[in-house]
């Protein structure tokens, strides 16, 4: 890539977003009020597209192969107050109005565990764990 397009990517207005090899960017939600981290997740091309257009969080499943939308299952829906790409456009932070859960453990958050130094190595104790929703009943199988 050019210098000049390198800058245009990195100082420009331009949106180009830069997905990876598996046509996927990395994407960071947090609550638009708290700050709080909620999740981390992947936008194909069509989750990035059509989270822009309805203002709703969408984005692509790496373990599914396939686009969804956030809370089309539990109802738990994440409105998008805000975006932002990061300096080379390969990641997109979205600020969201989460409504319940938004761990499909049933956690408000996907980061719900610390990881504390032991004498056998890392180990890991839960904060934040309470859940709001039984996962068994919101994603029935």
């Amino acid at each position: 890539m050019s210098t000049a397009a390198i800058d245009e990517r990195e100082e420009g207005l331009g949106f180009r977003p830069k997905f990876d090899a598996s046509g996927l960017l990395t994407c960071i939600a947090t609550d638009a009020a708290s700050g709080e981290l909620l999740m981390v997740a992947h936008m194909n091309e069509e989750a990035l597209r059509r989270t822009v257009e309805s203002g709703e969080a969408w984005y692509f499943s790496r373990s599914r192969n396939a686009l969804w939308r956030k809370g089309e299952t539990s109802g738990h829906v994440q409105r998008v107050l805000e975006m932002r790409v990061d300096c080379d456009q390969d990641a997109v932070w979205i600020k969201v109005e989460q409504k319940g859960a938004a761990c499909h453990t049933g956690r408000r958050s996907c980061f719900y565990r610390k990881l504390e130094p032991g004498a056998g190595g890392p180990r890991l104790a839960f904060v934040d764990a309470e859940r709001l929703v039984d996962p068994e009943t919101v994603y029935k199988k």
